[in-house]
Parts: structure tokens; C-alpha cells; sequence
């Protein structure tokens, strides 16, 4: 599934996330909103030997916080925000060529989390641009800052990237996270953990002195991170799953940090370096990845010979539960869609492009934890399914099985046991094809289905026609 490329390269800190917290009257901790970057005509520029001795400074203390010992130099510098924008730019063309994101954008298309036609190369390059306040580079292992911030709020974006620097000295946080492709959901897990982790010590340093440090927190809401996004244009103006994908890695991955931290403390990082969290759903309730659960391999079988010639896969990946959570909530609401994405066990996806109509075919594959969450699923995928295509409100033809015709193509939505499989975009025998290739029983209405029935209804009448003959024999 798509991903911001700027995460899988340098570690970056956002505009969004950059908050002054402190100690309240009342012992909370509270959060204020640093100064957006001004138009860039009346950007001030930052003295560059305060900048040099502040990173210093920062370095040795969130050494001294995270027991992560500085083994190397590490080059600061401060960058204008034409630098970040081509940096951004060099980033992303270097982590996936120009075919993997494009891949990347149909396939979240393909899901609706993103509009048909919508320029996702372009915006994130301006969503970055306008976010990233700061970043960490690991193949130059530098560390960048944007060149507008006060030296007040640079240093706690210091405290973040800084983190990222001692990480990597230790860690190669680079390779770590790549090693968890080619799985989107473990990558984007081990991301979380990674900014969640620097999230960790950014508190932990603004709080030097007070006595206290995340670990002995209550719950941190991290929506008390988010500030006002109206000062943030490109954010706002970001499709819900765009500004997610953005935003979960530290906001989760800060709340499972400090589900490690509370424990042993800082003490406890290296074993997850050593022990990767294998999933989102990991990242999203910590105690999943405690107890070692390992997300169930789901396979989707392949369709090119029933779909013909001319299509061509494009992706095939996992979702992941924070990736079914975004599909569901946006036609059913976070309040349903948050019990039925929590019921995950596993998925995987494919989606095929016909190269001269551009439509899209695009078949999902999903492992519930009951059967009684398959059926919940059922009963809301079928109308999240419906709301995604425009079609009309209708029934169900069983309890487990939908279908409906749109100018695209049918979308079929079949749950049996603890599985369900939807396909959209092509025909009764395509899907027909993916049910029996994935193991379930027939469906309502295939011909498979008809068969079996007609068989079972000549079986009987020959029965009956033995019992009837029977005397004759006797």
C-alpha cells in the first residue's frame, strides 16, 4: 500500500508535530502549536553557529536519555525550503521509481482512499515541503532543520532527528525497516516504532528537570499533538487517508513506546530493534506484540489468465488493520469501523490494470479473528461497498454473499467461516474463479452452485424412482 516515500529514506519531523509542551498548573501535560513557517519572502534566517551549538547540545542529551552512545559525528545543517523541496524530490525518486508509485496511488484508488485521477506525486512533494520542520538522512547521515524555525522550537525538533542519528549508529535504522519488505504493514510498523520511539525522547527532553519522563505518564492523548491544521494549508486540504498515513507513525507509534517504556524504561529498546513489531495491529494494541501474536499469511490467487489479455497486475500487498480501519471508516464511521478493523487476523490484496482502459480489477482477501466478526464484516463491507460505488440500496442474496453490477464492472462480496473475499471491477466467472481458487464452497448462484443443486435434485428423483420400483423387484 502507499506510503509517504520520505519516511522510507530520512527520518523527518513535521510542522504538525511541533508542539511546545510543558508542565500545567495542574500537572498535565499540555501542547501548543509552534509558529507555522511564514511565506517564504520573510522567512528569518537562523544564526547558523547557535544552530551548531544547540544540535550539540541536544545530541549529548538525548544520548544521555536514551543510553544510545553518539559513536560518530554526525553533520548538522540548516536548509531553506526550496532545499527541502528538492530533497523531498530526490527522496522519493530514489525510494520507489515512478511505476511502484503509481502503483501505490491506483491501488489506493482502487480501495476509494483516494480520489480517481488525483496527482499524488505532486501533492506529497507540497505536503512535505510545506510539513517537514526537520529530518535525518541516513545514507549521508546528516541532519537537516528548516531554516525558518526559532531556535526555541528547533531544539525539540533536534531532540527528534538527533534520536533517529543515535539510532542509526546503532541500529541502521535504514536497512531495519527495509528489511520488512516486501510487507507495507510490517514496514509501516517498524516506521512507528521508530518515530514513535523519537517521539519518546523529544517528551523525555522537554521534560528534563521536572522529574518526570514519558514512562511514568498517564495515556497520552497524541491528538493533543495535532494543533490547528488550518495553519497548515496542504494538510488541510489532504484526502483522510493521506493525512493518516502521514500522521500514524508518530501518534501510534508514540503510544507504543511508551507501552515499552513504562516497564525498564529506555533500557528496553534494543529488544525491539531485535524483535521487530510485525504488524500495525502490534503498533495499534501493544499487548499484541507482547504476547508474540503473528498475523496470519492470507494469499490471493492469481487472475491474469481469467481476466485476459491486456491486464496486468499492478500490486499485490497487505493491508494491515490500520489499513482496513481507513477503508471502513470513511463509509461507516471510526465508532463501527474500529471493533471490525480490530477483528484483523490477516490480509492481502491484488490489483490489475487494463493497459488500454485503465480500469481497475481489484480483489481483497480477509482473515477475521470469529465468526462472528465475519459476519459483522460482512453486513458492513456490503454497504461501505455500495456507498464506494454509488449503487443502489439492496439485500443481500444470502448471509453471506452480495453482489452488484456498476459501469465498471460487478463487485462480489463473499464471507464464509472466518474469510471474506470482495472482487471489483469484472465479472460472475472472475469471481466465481477467485472463490473456488481460495478454497471456499460455492456461492449462491454460480454455476457450480446450480450444478450442485440441479445434481442433488436428480439424485432424489432417482431415489424416489428406486423406492417406487422397489415392489416391482421384490
Amino acid at each position: 500500500m502507499m506510503s509517504l516515500s520520505i519516511r522510507n529514506g530520512a527520518r523527518a519531523f513535521f510542522g504538525l508535530l511541533s508542539a511546545v509542551l510543558f508542565l500545567g498548573g495542574g500537572g498535565s501535560l499540555c501542547a501548543q502549536q509552534a509558529a507555522a513557517a511564514p511565506p517564504a519572502a520573510v522567512q528569518p534566517k537562523a544564526d547558523t553557529s547557535d544552530f551548531a551549538a544547540a544540535a550539540d547540545e541536544v545530541l549529548q542529551q538525548v544520548s544521555h536519555i536514551t543510553g544510545l552512545k553518539q559513536l560518530t559525528p554526525v553533520k548538522k545543517t540548516l536548509r531553506s525550503r526550496d532545499e527541502i523541496r528538492a530533497f523531498v524530490i530526490s527522496e522519493m525518486n530514489e525510494d520507489k521509481n515512478p511505476a511502484a508509485r503509481y502503483a501505490d496511488a491506483r491501488s489506493a484508488e482502487a480501495f476509494g482512499l483516494l480520489p480517481k485521477g488525483f496527482d499524488l506525486d505532486n501533492f506529497t512533494v507540497d505536503l512535505l515541503t510545506e510539513q517537514i520542520a526537520g529530518l535525518y538522512d541516513p545514507e549521508a547521515r546528516e541532519f537537516y532543520i528548516a531554516d525558518w524555525i526559532p531556535l526555541d522550537d528547533q531544539r525539540m525538533v533536534m531532540a527528534h532527528e538527533l534520536t533517529h542519528a543515535l539510532q542509526d549508529q546503532h541500529f541502521q535504522i535504514e536497512n531495519w525497516v527495509k528489511a520488512a519488505r516486501p510487507n507495507d504493514d510490517a514496514e509501516l510498523a517498524r516506521e512507528s516504532w521508530l518515530e514513535g520511539s523519537a517521539m519518546a525522547a523529544m517528551i523525555d527532553y522537554l521534560l528534563k528537570g521536572t522529574g518526570r519522563a514519558v514512562q511514568d505518564l498517564p495515556a497520552i492523548d497524541p491528538s493533543m499533538f495535532a494543533g490547528d491544521m488550518t495553519k497548515t494549508p496542504k494538510l488541510q486540504e489532504a484526502p483522510a487517508f493521506l493525512r493518516d498515513s502521514m500522521i500514524f507513525p508518530y501518534f501510534a507509534g508514540l503510544t507504543f513506546s511508551q507501552a515499552i517504556l513504562k516497564p525498564a524504561g529506555w533500557s528496553g529498546v534494543s529488544a525491539v530493534f531485535a524483535k521487530p513489531p510485525l504488524s500495525t495491529q502490534q503498533i495499534m494494541h501493544p499487548a499484541l506484540y507482547k504476547s508474540g501474536k503473528v498475523p496470519a499469511q492470507v494469499k490471493v490467487p492469481s487472475i491474469e489468465k481469467q481476466l485476459g489479455e491486456g491486464w496486468t497486475k499492478l500490486d499485490e500487498n497487505d493491508m494491515g488493520e490500520f489499513g482496513w480501519l481507513e477503508i471502513l471508516k470513511q463509509f461507516i464511521g471510526e465508532e463501527k469501523a474500529k471493533p471490525l478493523a480490530a477483528a484483523w487476523e490477516g490480509d492481502r490484496y491484488a490489483v490489475y490494470e487494463q493497459k488500454k482502459t485503465k480500469k481497475l480489477v481489484l480483489i481483497a482477501r480477509l482473515k477475521l479473528d470469529s465468526e462472528e466478526h465475519a459476519e459483522r464484516f460482512f453486513a458492513a463491507y456490503a454497504g461501505a461497498l455500495v456507498k464506494k460505488h454509488g449503487g443502489a440500496e439492496s439485500a443481500p442474496e444470502s448471509p453471506n454473499f452480495f453482489s452488484f453490477d456498476t459501469p465498471d464492472g460487478g463487485v462480489f462480496l463473499r464471507c464464509f467461516a472466518t474469510e471474506c473475499i470482495s472482487v471489483e471491477g469484472t465479472t460472475r466467472a472472475v469471481f466465481d474463479s477467485v472463490n473456488d481458487m481460495s478454497g471456499l464452497p460455492a456461492a449462491p448462484g454460480s454455476a457450480k452452485a446450480v450444478a450442485a443443486k440441479q445434481t442433488q435434485k436428480t439424485n432424489a428423483a432417482s431415489l424416489r424412482i428406486l423406492r417406487e420400483l422397489a415392489p416391482v423387484f421384490d
